[in-house]
């Protein structure tokens, strides 16, 4: 009987040190979204229908965090269908010929309570940058239907769509060059 209490001793001891999480969004309760200027005087926002999202960490605090997405951009949906074509289109971001955008964290620091600056590579248009957008921790819980933990980010930034070449015949008058980014995730295990 000891022989099997220090085996599981051990076991529970090692565990510590190989701690893994992986959490994928849940797609029903998360959202991808962006905003631009239309003229200089009014936001137009939309969002990617179709995304996903994991979280990896080795650290219960989730400071080792690396966080990737994928997402297609023949999901783009700004509620206009003659926008949202054009969008795809050869003008902005040429869906057919680069269909994935993507992110992969390359750093987490943190920047207050459950605030953090989230640094990675995003690949938009063909071209990948570095980026730092703010990522919030909103907090953990059990989801009472499937009885599993979920946490839950929010990530706010911004980039610029001239640094990716998206809508370059397109001048910062009439299509805003800042496009501002929103979203919202919920994770479980």
């Amino acid at each position: 009987m000891k022989r099997y209490l220090f085996i599981a001793a051990a076991f529970l001891g090692l565990s510590a040190f190989t701690f893994n999480n992986l959490w994928k969004n849940d797609p029903a309760h998360s959202q991808l979204g962006f905003t631009v200027t239309h003229l200089g005087i009014n936001d137009v926002s939309g969002f990617f229908k179709d995304f996903t999202v994991s979280v990896e960490s080795t650290k219960p605090d989730l400071s080792d965090a690396v966080v990737t997405l994928s997402a297609k951009a023949t999901s783009i949906d700004t509620r206009i269908e003659a926008r949202d074509n054009h969008l795809k289109s050869a003008d902005f971001f040429d869906a057919e010929k680069f269909p994935e955008i993507s992110f992969k964290s390359t750093g987490i620091k943190k920047a207050g309570k459950d605030a953090y600056k989230l640094s990675g590579d995003l690949t938009l248009h063909g071209i990948t940058k570095p980026v730092v957008v703010d990522l919030l921790y909103k907090g953990k819980t059990q989801n009472p239907m499937s009885k599993k933990e979920t946490i839950a980010f929010q990530v706010t930034g911004s980039i610029k769509r001239s640094d990716f070449k998206v809508g370059e015949k397109f001048p910062d008058g009439m299509v805003s060059d800042v496009v501002r980014i929103k979203a919202d995730g919920e994770f479980a295990q």
